[in-house]
């Protein structure tokens, strides 16, 4: 199966099957999807898209940035969620280019596992609930997106190694990614050259940060969402094979 699903638009839609629980089970293939932002779908793309049979969105953005690079098409079939688990927004292209990526960016995601803990739960509970194909995404498909996709993967049994080669896919997408940027700013520098990067030291990182608060990604789960081994025995249900 292929991980990487080629659109002209968008440029880090992946799917998540494949990777082999604690258990022995592995996560379904055409289940689980994560993106960079679907408001580019458009005439060739849109019908690739709703080929894969996605009938759940979860949109990880703010609404001023739906509000600015619109949300994905409206459609009979689609359920869209908007759940904004960042709330301190940044300027990540216009941080200082001596800014280290690893650390700031996994200090980032901790303060976002904290700030957005009510937006993560639920977000848990529509995949947990959801027996057709779920797409979640924010802009790039990086950070925000990143992050769901560590939850949803370590609560279910995958390995930490197979999490943080799953984020480091990104790389192959940075290109891309900042060709965009340049594209839709072409009156802006680029100041940070770590942008639409995703080396694996930022995810290492940043699981370390929970597990020396919280022992572990599934106590961090249960004390800061209230998630209980029935959301995650659901979660496993829906997303692993029998």
């Amino acid at each position: 199966m292929r991980r990487y699903i080629a659109f002209e638009c968008l440029h880090n839609f992946r799917d998540l099957g494949g990777y082999q629980a604690a258990d022995g089970r592995t996560v379904r293939w055409g289940r689980l999807f994560r993106s960079d932002s679907l408001g580019k779908l458009q005439s060739q793309d849109w019908d690739r898209f709703l080929a894969l049979g996605v009938r759940t969105v979860i949109d990880l953005r703010y609404p001023w940035e739906i509000e600015r690079s619109g949300r994905v098409p409206r459609h009979q079939w689609l359920v869209y969620h908007n759940l904004s688990i960042e709330h301190r927004p940044y300027d990540q292209a216009g941080l200082d280019p001596d800014v280290e990526p690893a650390r700031f960016l996994a200090d980032k995601y901790t303060e976002v596992a904290h700030d957005g803990v009510k937006e993560l739960r639920r977000a848990l509970e529509i995949i947990a609930g959801d027996t057709a194909p779920l797409v979640f995404h924010c802009h790039s498909g990086k950070d925000r997106t990143g992050l769901l996709a560590m939850l949803v993967l370590a609560l279910v049994g995958v390995h930490e190694d197979n999490i943080v080669a799953d984020f480091a896919l990104t790389e192959l997408a940075t290109e891309r990614l900042v060709a965009e940027w340049h594209a839709d700013h072409p009156d802006l520098t680029l100041g940070w050259p770590a942008y639409g990067r995703a080396p694996a030291e930022i995810m290492r990182l940043f699981l370390a940060n929970l597990i020396t608060r919280y022992g572990s990604v599934h106590d961090y789960a249960a004390e800061q969402l209230g998630v209980d081994d029935d959301l995650v025995a659901a979660l496993c249900r829906q997303l692993l094979h029998p």
